[in-house]
């Protein structure tokens, strides 16, 4: 069986101020913090003796494994994001950082979405991707609009009922 894999699609490299704190909040506790506590975990494992039957070993260094590709993919993405922390001109229409507030024309249901980059998206809190079907469809379009949305349940439209810059 192989291992290659198709490259991965590109997502947009934008980010909030907020965003890019964490990301780099994260790589910096993945570097300073728990790294050396696994280096140091492993080099305790790795003296026990016998490495071949030692799961504490194996599982320290699939553990290492992790953080140093997490650490090389914070590394490189941190160089190529763009952080957007203005607000657009026209602040009735929507663009990134945007939390907009839809009526579904079906239904009548509201939903609040914050539109934010690909590696800041939190289900929980509302934040979509601007690479998201929803996203695409709701950019540059302004307050009392109708659009459409390919969803993965089907078609679905929308009305924006509010568009707001400010933190969620």
């Amino acid at each position: 069986m192989s291992r290659w894999r198709p490259p991965a699609e590109k997502s947009t490299a934008l980010i909030t101020a907020p965003g890019h704190a964490r990301l780099k909040a994260e790589l910096d506790d993945l570097w300073r913090v728990r790294r050396p506590e696994v280096v140091k975990a492993l080099a305790a494992a790795a003296a026990e003796g016998d490495r071949s039957e030692n799961a504490e070993y194996t599982y320290r260094k699939k553990q290492l494994g992790e953080i140093d590709r997490r650490v090389r993919y914070l590394s490189k993405r941190l160089e190529t994001l763009r952080v957007v922390d203005t607000v657009p001109t026209d602040r009735e229409a929507v663009f990134f950082g945007a939390t907009v507030e839809l009526e579904d024309a079906a239904s009548g249901d509201l939903s609040r979405h914050r539109i934010v980059g690909p590696d800041e998206t939190d289900a929980k809190l509302g934040w979509i991707s601007i690479d998201s079907p929803l996203a695409r469809s709701m950019l540059k379009r302004r307050i009392d609009d109708e659009f459409e949305a390919q969803l993965p349940g089907g078609m679905r439209r929308f009305f924006i009922v509010a568009v707001d810059y400010g933190e969620p």
